[in-house]
């Protein structure tokens, strides 16, 4: 790691804690970061680390194994023939998107001391790009996942459309409020947590009450940039 890409960090990372509230959890995205960058982070205060990919994070697990105060997220889209292997090795999942995937991960769950935290992955807008509930899918599976004892489900995920003007970016982080606090009114489950927000919209995700935002490039550069 040169000394420009240290130097880099450290200013991004300061510059970015400057405008965060206490309440908000900054999450480090380390998707295609090196293991020397994200020890740098640690050194610097992170202590959590988000991968899309169950491979890619096993490897750097693997090459971090001395760190015991970390929390891993998983960001990424999960197949439920995956499912194992995600309660294995995180510590939150921000991407649970149907209910065949809580019924599996909640079996999976059940004989386990540790279970990780779960967001519920809400599209709010269509998307092909991205998986997740419409909010009348996840309202009509409220008494479902409420049978899901095994899991700690306590927050929901966005992840609004690329290019749209912030006006609508904003709107779909307020409606993404909103039906935390509906859920929370019509079921017994818990959503205190809102992870939304990531390198080009983060500021706006806090304005609607993000209490995670997941940020890569504004807080490593560019993957293209970075020495892998």
């Amino acid at each position: 790691m040169s000394q420009s890409e240290r130097e880099s960090l450290e200013q991004r990372l300061a510059q970015i804690r400057q405008t965060l509230p206490s309440t908000v959890r900054l999450i480090a995205v380390t998707k295609q970061v090196s293991v020397e960058l994200i020890r740098l982070a640690y050194a610097l205060g992170l202590r959590d680390f988000a991968e899309s990919r169950i491979q890619e994070a096993a490897a750097k697990q693997a090459e971090l194994s001395d760190w015991t105060d970390v929390n891993w997220h998983l960001i990424g889209h999960l197949q439920t023939n995956k499912a194992s292997k995600a309660l294995e090795r995180f510590q939150w999942i921000h991407s649970l998107d149907s209910l065949k995937l809580a019924q599996r991960l909640n079996q999976l769950a059940a004989p386990q001391q540790q279970k990780p935290q779960l967001c519920l992955q809400v599209k709010l807008r269509p998307d092909p790009d991205k998986f997740g509930w419409t909010a009348a899918e996840l309202l009509a599976a409220l008494p479902d996942l409420e049978q899901c004892q095994a899991l700690n489900i306590v927050g929901l995920m966005t992840i609004p459309p690329n290019g749209l003007p912030p006006a609508e970016t904003a709107a779909i982080f307020e409606q993404t409020r909103a039906l935390a606090q509906q859920i929370q009114q019509q079921s017994s489950l818990t959503i205190s947590e809102l992870s939304m927000g990531m390198s080009g919209d983060y500021p706006l995700a806090i304005q609607s009450g993000a209490t995670m935002i997941r940020l890569g490039r504004v807080l490593f550069g560019n993957r293209s940039s970075l020495s892998l």
